[in-house]
């Protein structure tokens, strides 16, 4: 006695119609067709990203290098020094003075 009796699908495609109005079912529907075929390739794609990843990483494992062998940190070659470049000063603005309005005499 679960949902798979037609006279329960019935009942809530009544209650459907009855809240959302058989004018809004077909909108909303559609958009939910749509929502769940872009939700799908989503999964899809996040699913194609992990075995890409996975693939990645066991072609690229990294190789281990013994402690007696790793690398000595040498010191940063000498550079010359930084000279700042001249700024340009801004052009200086012209002082406007303001016009004192008419007055009308009435």
């Amino acid at each position: 006695m679960g949902f798979d009796a037609p006279s329960h699908w019935l009942i809530i495609i009544a209650l459907a119609v009855v809240i959302f109005g058989y004018k809004k079912l077909p909108d909303a529907s559609r958009s939910l067709g749509r929502s769940l075929r872009i939700f799908k390739t989503e999964i899809k794609g996040m699913s194609e990203d992990d075995k890409a990843r996975e693939a990645a990483a066991t072609v690229e494992a990294p190789a281990v290098v013994p402690a007696a062998e790793a690398p000595v940190a040498t010191a940063p070659a000498a550079t010359a020094p930084v000279v700042a470049a001249p700024v340009a000063q801004p052009a200086p603005v012209a002082q406007v003075t303001p016009v004192a309005e008419p007055t009308h005499a009435e």
